[in-house]
């Protein structure tokens, strides 16, 4: 995931350099951070939608009169938790951490110039396996046989649809988006024998500032 990152990190600075120099009064660059809120939707276990943050880069180009395209690269940090009992059957939420990062190709349709926008477009996914506490390993998922740790090792790429507002002035603006998984992020549980149909898709609210130099 790390090479991904650092590959396109250097992809989107050098698209912004060119976009900069034949668009000098209408490209930006764009420092992104912010917080998310991620829903695992599925029927498999009971899981409750908690809160984790957002980093990354974006460029905001002219596309075609009113139109905007936005190139984004985001690092995440995801979180949700899971019912479960404890070796000691006490009931206890595990928190559980998606690390993830996010390459996004948008139209952006201008309401008011450097002011208010509409965001449309597909993003890629690239995950790592859920996080856990190692103390929490052995819990049992509620209403299942699993274990806590039979569950992180999920699929590592998800395609998200996703739509947003953007709103502020011409360099300091907030951005509100909503995406929902269209592949299952458990299909690669499928194939480990734990004796369930795996199906789960993601929904993310994201809440960011960008900061545009």
């Amino acid at each position: 995931m790390k090479k991904i990152g650092l590959t396109t990190v250097f992809i989107l600075l050098s698209v912004a350099v060119v976009a900069q120099y034949n668009y000098r009064d209408s490209n930006r660059i764009g420092i992104t951070f912010g917080v998310n809120q991620f829903t695992m939707n599925t029927n498999n276990f009971h899981s409750t939608p908690d809160m984790g943050w957002n980093a990354g880069l974006s460029i905001r180009g002219n596309f075609y009169n009113d139109w905007d395209m936005v190139y984004a690269l985001q690092f995440s940090e995801n979180n949700f938790k899971v019912a479960t009992k404890s070796p000691f059957l006490s009931n206890k939420e595990v928190n559980y951490k998606l690390p993830s990062a996010q390459i996004s190709l948008q139209l952006s349709y201008k309401f008011i110039e450097n002011h208010l926008s509409v965001e449309f477009g597909p993003i890629v996914q690239v995950n790592g396996k859920f996080n856990i506490d190692a103390e929490n390993e052995n819990n049992i998922i509620s209403g299942t046989t699993l274990l806590a740790k039979d569950i992180v090792d999920i699929s590592k790429f998800n395609f998200y649809p996703t739509v947003g507002v953007t709103f502020g002035v011409r360099h300091f603006r907030a951005n509100v988006s909503y995406q929902y998984g269209l592949n299952n992020m458990l299909e690669n549980l499928n194939s480990k024998n734990l004796g369930v149909n795996f199906k789960g898709n993601p929904g993310i609210i994201n809440g960011k500032l960008i900061l545009y130099l």
